[in-house]
């Protein structure tokens, strides 16, 4: 029977993060993944002959500068490339707005829309970098023991009321309007121009299960424009080779110092010994029944798959396991993935190639389509008239395709996972092609350039990737299910109530994105444990 320090459930990128942190420090430790491949949600696959294809997620910017350094994931080939322009939006009119890396040639295209707004966005910007910077401290910090149990975690919330000490009454009074209201709101307080307010609120609601007015998307706006790309604040870029190679590059880190990685080695279930983990059983044909025993099991899952499905009911408390299981984590997004003979001619820009096909471009007029979208989600339909991201990597890496050929990913809201009719398996095809249809509205002809598509909806990203409800970010980012609520109250501090047994997945804070930090934060509660 093998034995190990540490077994580390799924290799997606916070588990091969948390895997190289304990091994850096000394820690034997084997990392089993089910695909048959690393990387969880951030891999490349080769879906069609020729292309490789993000299938997962697509951006980043939100990995950690921490890990990037430490992990020297450069020296394992971690490229990315800054997106710019930033956004691209097509109106129904014929108008188009972009947002540049370059500040003075955003504010020139705002001011096309509003003069106002124009003016008002340089501290709209200056403002979102203030709050960044305080949320960002937190991101690789173990949040404080809720409730408190005795003085050292209340010494952790001075602690934590320290980091808020610079903040002016004005930034104090924002912190809490960005975490309580809507994106809407939050918006409206800056903004006249529906234009302008529609193409930062896309932000708000990617992955959200909820609409541009729905309370609490003012702080997924903030979640997505914290990161940076080489040192630039507030971009997100393309990884050169596809997602994957930021997965790869992880795994390598892992593997120079020691970490065994295992694919195609699902866990059937955890080994529970008088209250604490001690490794765990493999399932499948080939390792079904095989036993690996150690002193720690951490595992990258979502809660529900952890908790509910590797352990026994009877090993845990009552009351844990009913707030597992009332933890929201219902996905209301879809990707299609195409292989595409060109690029899209739109009507507000036409052409076969330019700045717009290097932007993500959105498909989304007005903040009424949004939460029309949003109207019919929320009661179980996918939405008419989605709203549409649509991003090029190739424009940026064509290696990732035959020359002459281009890949698109297309990200929907909405699409919920609980439907009141039908079944996703029967709606898929359905649902892409009025996907396309809108599409075709703003760039005719768009139809006759698809070659391949690939559609993922929530129920085949749960099925895929293991991402319960197909919920993107591993549960609900709204603000009871956050920082020491995540992924519920009392167990907020990467340990479980059994002992041994740890998370490090994006159910724990700070929740999703390819940030690094749960896997980051949860190697280090290990080691001071």
């Amino acid at each position: 029977m093998q034995k190990t320090d540490v077994i580390i459930i799924g290799a997606g990128h916070n588990g091969l993060v948390c895997a190289a942190y304990l091994a850096r420090a000394g820690r034997r430790v084997l990392v089993l993944e089910r695909r048959e491949l690393v990387g969880g949600c951030a891999v490349t696959e080769e879906i069609w002959p020729g292309y490789h294809v993000s299938t997962a997620s697509y951006l980043t910017s939100l990995l950690q500068e921490r890990v990037i350094r430490d992990l020297e994931l450069e020296r394992f080939g971690y490229r990315v490339d800054a997106k710019d322009p930033a956004f691209f939006s097509a109106f129904p009119d014929g108008r188009y707005l972009f947002m540049w890396q370059d500040r003075d040639r955003t504010v020139q295209e705002i001011a096309k829309f509003s003069r106002h707004d124009a003016e008002v966005f340089p501290a709209y910007e200056d403002h979102l970098e203030r709050l960044s910077q305080v949320v960002e401290s937190l991101l690789l910090t173990t949040p404080p023991e809720f409730p408190p149990q005795g003085l050292g975690d209340f010494v952790d919330y001075l602690k934590l009321a320290a980091k808020m000490r610079g903040l002016s009454p004005k930034e104090i009074v924002g912190l809490v309007k960005i975490f309580t209201q809507s994106a809407v709101e939050f918006l409206d307080e800056w903004f006249e121009s529906g234009e302008i307010k529609v193409t930062l609120a896309t932000d708000a609601v990617i992955g959200a299960n909820g609409g541009p007015r729905s309370a609490g998307t003012a702080y997924i706006l903030l979640h997505h424009v914290m990161g940076s790309v080489a040192g630039h604040r507030g971009l997100w870029g393309f990884v050169r080779g596809g997602m994957g190679a930021v997965s790869n590059a992880i795994a390598d880190s892992a593997r120079s110092r020691g970490v065994e990685i295992r694919t195609n080695a699902g866990v059937e279930h955890i080994k529970i010994v008088n209250g604490r983990a001690r490794g765990v059983v493999l399932g499948g044909e080939k390792d079904g029944g095989e036993e690996i025993e150690a002193d720690l099991v951490v595992s990258n899952l979502t809660p529900q798959l952890t908790f509910l499905h590797l352990i026994e009911s009877r090993d845990l408390p009552s009351d844990f396991l009913a707030s597992i299981r009332k933890y929201r984590s219902e996905g209301t997004s879809c990707k299609i993935n195409l292989a595409l003979s060109g690029l899209p001619n739109f009507r507000a820009l036409p052409g076969s190639e330019g700045p717009q096909h290097r932007a993500t471009m959105h498909l989304c007029p007005s903040l009424e389509y949004i939460e029309r979208a949003w109207d019919d989600a929320k009661y179980g339909h996918p939405s008419q008239s989605p709203l549409l991201e649509l991003t090029v990597p190739t424009m940026y890496d064509p290696s990732l395709a035959p020359a002459g050929k281009h890949i698109m990913g297309i990200f929907i809201q909405y699409a919920p996972y609980t439907l009141s009719e039908g079944h996703w398996d029967e709606l898929r095809e359905p649902f892409a092609y009025r996907v396309f249809d809108i599409i075709e509205e703003y760039a005719p002809g768009f139809r006759d350039l698809i070659i391949e598509k690939q559609v993922l909806t929530p129920l085949d990203l749960e099925r895929r990737f293991g991402l319960t409800g197909g919920n993107i970010f591993h549960g609900e980012m709204s603000l009871d299910q956050m920082f020491v609520m995540r992924p519920v109250a009392g167990s907020a501090r990467y340990s479980t109530p059994i002992r041994g047994l740890y998370l490090c997945g994006s159910g724990t804070h700070p929740g999703g994105g390819v940030m690094g930090a749960p896997g980051y934060n949860a190697a280090h509660q290990i080691l001071k444990d």
